[in-house]
């Protein structure tokens, strides 16, 4: 029996034998912090695992890392830049080359709090990467994950889409640039498209989940300035290692019958904000995300 106790942070544990032998799961951002321990979980359970990475050098060295660890051999390291549509597609066009089913899509790779810069396509980073490039990814890769059904999406947010809103007016942030509210704007809309998706599923065997890892201890935030990175580092001791920043991402991806569209955080359905609850601002958001890449998904 795997089981993940934090009483620093949640006050429970939780645990769960459930196995994945012949089940196909990819996790972004999974050559470090909480999406390798995410993929250490799943490959420990006997799922074949893809750590898609932008740093190639990176993910290979998970890989070995992850298979000395767990033993197993199926983990799989493949290129993908969130950050770029191009490469987006490029890495869905191998999936359906290589892959004959896929049961979890856990968009968990991310950026945070960086100074201004755009992606390859002209979008503002972090919505960039944080929301588009993962809406774009789970669209090209729906077909597989229908065909694949019972399946799961995770899209990992933050606590902190609570100071979030949704600025329909200046999309990327060329008017005003702050990095803790473009941060938060991206992370609000990782659970408003959560919202959307989930009802636009319904029916159809694949579920989807947003995730609050908590305060963890991760290079995610290299970005902030040396003063902030100090105090972290001081009280570092109050944050979440990785491995227990992923217990709430594993939880909904092993958990049966949960709610699907709901925000999860400490292993259990929460309370989003009033922000992320609203229908309307998910619907739109929907239509815009969709403008923006240039697709139609209804």
């Amino acid at each position: 029996m795997i089981t993940h106790t934090d009483r620093r942070v949640t006050g429970k544990s939780w645990s769960s034998e459930v196995r994945l032998d012949g089940k196909t799961a990819i996790v972004t951002g999974a050559n470090t912090g909480i999406g390798k321990e995410t993929a250490r979980d799943l490959a420990k359970r006997g799922a074949r695992v893809i750590l898609a990475c932008r740093d190639m050098e990176k993910a290979e060295l998970a890989v070995r890392e992850i298979m000395r660890d767990t033993g197993v051999a199926d983990v799989i390291p493949s290129q993908l830049d969130l950050a770029d549509t191009k490469s987006i597609c490029e890495f869905a066009e191998h999936i359906y080359n290589s892959e004959s089913s896929l049961h979890f899509l856990i968009n968990n790779a991310g950026i945070a709090f960086c100074p201004y810069s755009t992606t390859a396509d002209g979008y503002e980073m972090q919505f960039g990467v944080n929301h588009l490039g993962h809406f774009f990814l789970t669209f090209l890769l729906l077909d597989l994950l229908k065909h694949s059904a019972p399946s799961r999406v995770i899209n990992l947010s933050s606590m902190i889409h609570k100071m979030g809103r949704i600025h329909f007016e200046d999309m990327n942030s060329e008017m005003s640039y702050h990095p803790a509210q473009a941060y938060a704007q991206s992370k609000l809309a990782n659970i408003l498209f959560t919202r959307e998706l989930a009802k636009k599923l319904e029916g159809t065997g694949v579920t989807v989940y947003a995730v609050n890892p908590g305060m963890v201890n991760s290079d995610a935030f290299r970005h902030l300035n040396n003063s902030i990175q100090t105090f972290m580092k001081a009280f570092s001791f109050l944050l979440r290692r990785p491995a227990e920043g992923a217990y709430t991402t594993l939880y909904c991806a092993l958990t049966p019958d949960l709610k699907s569209g709901g925000y999860y955080s400490n292993c259990s359905q929460a309370e989003c904000s009033r922000a992320a609850s609203d229908d309307r601002t998910a619907r739109i958001l929907w239509m815009v995300s969709c403008q923006m890449l240039g697709i139609r998904w209804r």
